[in-house]
């Protein structure tokens, strides 16, 4: 096994300009990646975006890449990161290609694959593209190179494709919708499966420009989503993150839903009409309101790391059809094969018009304990989880938390970040800890710099 020395849980992600993330290098990943697929029997993959403009480079990059491996590519264009998934397997490819960074800056990308079958490329795949990476590209002959195509009717196949992930009975006429495009992947294909099934659509964050991904919109900023919301007197809102793989939803009250809420609205509706297979999957992030309001339902709660790749592992392991993290990466295994933002909101849209409940009645029967998460930012290399001044601190609030909460600390998989988090049933309390723990961990992290 080749050290894996650049993917992470989420492909390859960094900073544009800095070492991995570079015309050169993703030229070199398009080539190596098309060996191993060129050897496994593949020629064609499909290659996707979100609107970062790096993401013109880096598409033309992997193209040229993936041509000198004499493998073909059919270009998507700006789409989701769950469009790719899908689109892959309809269009029988070896491989889907996301150029994204999801969540974060438009100064920062990377690249994150699909196998032919719609889940994150396996791990043997990914070491054996590693294995290549420091070799120089060698041509396949002239008249074997790899052609590109740009593939005109691919929003359309996905938009087709969300609307068919719900009951066909169910239509959205009368609610008044607003969405939040965070400025990226889904800012056409969002409204426009909305509006097909009826919706009233009110949108915001649909005008990329290249740099504005992300900034004070979408899933990491709802605040003047839950504002509009509000003021237009629309029934729910829904923000999308960058790429388009992560939701969170806002009710009429204004009030913010995240994936936990999102999850056990999702698993109430399957449950009620038979529906729901095995445990859910959530992550060490998960509420701890969720995890009591399932079992009061006979529902198991499974927990892994965080991460979607995580939460789809124990998913198969366990036989189950429905999982999903906080942040509002959500899985229905029952509809496709990667967190997808619209279906998923589809799927509580779908649960508001059957039960003819609004959005803002589906949590009452759910108690959500107060969470506080802070991010510590670190240098990168620099670990501070193995700190004895910042374990004593840790056992500190445990032992005043007792049985009535939990602390969390972990590393960021996509940025130089320690993310400390504290639950407990006392918001106040939960708050002052959370802090009291941050201030220790940026001690140490301190520490561990002049060290």
């Amino acid at each position: 096994m080749v050290e894996r020395n650049y993917f992470g849980t989420d492909g390859i992600r960094g900073r544009v300009g800095e070492h991995p993330v570079t015309p050169d290098f993703v030229l070199r990943l398009g080539w190596a990646a098309g060996r191993v697929l060129a050897g496994e029997g593949g020629r064609k993959v499909v290659i996707g975006k979100d609107t970062r403009l790096s993401g013109y480079m880096f598409e033309s990059a992997l193209e040229a890449g993936f041509a000198a491996a004499g493998v073909h590519t059919l270009m998507l264009g700006p789409m989701p990161t769950p469009a790719i998934a899908y689109l892959t397997r309809t269009m029988q490819a070896a491989a889907g290609v996301v150029i994204s960074a999801s969540h974060n800056p438009h100064y920062d990308n990377g690249i994150k694959f699909f196998g032919h079958n719609g889940y994150k490329l396996d791990d043997a795949a990914e070491t054996a593209i590693e294995g290549l990476l420091d070799s120089q590209p060698d041509l396949v002959s002239c008249d074997s190179l790899g052609r590109a195509t740009r593939v005109g009717d691919a929003p359309g196949r996905y938009i087709e494709f969300c609307k068919s992930s719900i009951d066909r009975q169910v239509h959205l006429c009368g609610l008044r919708i607003v969405v939040d495009c965070a400025q990226g992947a889904t800012y056409q294909v969002a409204p426009a499966v909305l509006r097909e099934l009826g919706a009233d659509v009110i949108v915001m964050g649909n005008t990329p420009d290249g740099l504005n991904i992300n900034v004070e919109c979408g899933s990491q900023a709802p605040g003047a989503l839950q504002e509009r919301v509000v003021s237009e007197g629309a029934d729910a809102g829904l923000a999308f993150d960058g790429d388009g793989d992560r939701v969170v939803m806002v009710d009429s009250r204004g009030r913010l839903i995240d994936g936990d809420g999102l999850l056990y609205i999702i698993a109430a509706a399957r449950r009620a009409k038979g529906q729901l297979n095995g445990s859910i999957v959530g992550t060490q992030m998960t509420n701890l309101g969720l995890e009591i309001a399932l079992r009061s339902m006979g529902i198991g709660l499974e927990r892994t790391k965080v991460g979607d790749r995580y939460v789809l592992e124990r998913l198969l392991q366990v036989n189950g059809t429905l999982g999903g993290e906080s942040s509002g990466h959500i899985i229905c295994l029952d509809r496709t094969t990667t967190g997808d933002g619209l279906v998923s909101a589809l799927q509580v849209l779908e649960a508001m018009v059957s039960s003819e409940r609004p959005l803002s009645e589906l949590l009452d029967d759910i108690e959500f304990y107060p969470q506080r998460l802070v991010n510590v930012p670190l240098l990168k290399g620099v670990n501070v989880l193995d700190s004895p001044q910042l374990q004593e601190a840790v056992n500190e609030v445990e032992s005043e938390l007792g049985e009535r909460g939990r602390v969390l600390l972990r590393a960021s998989g996509t940025e130089p970040l320690l993310r400390v988090m504290v639950e407990g049933r006392d918001a106040e309390q939960v708050s002052s800890l959370a802090e009291q723990l941050a201030q220790a961990a940026a001690t140490a992290a301190e520490r561990a710099v002049v060290n």
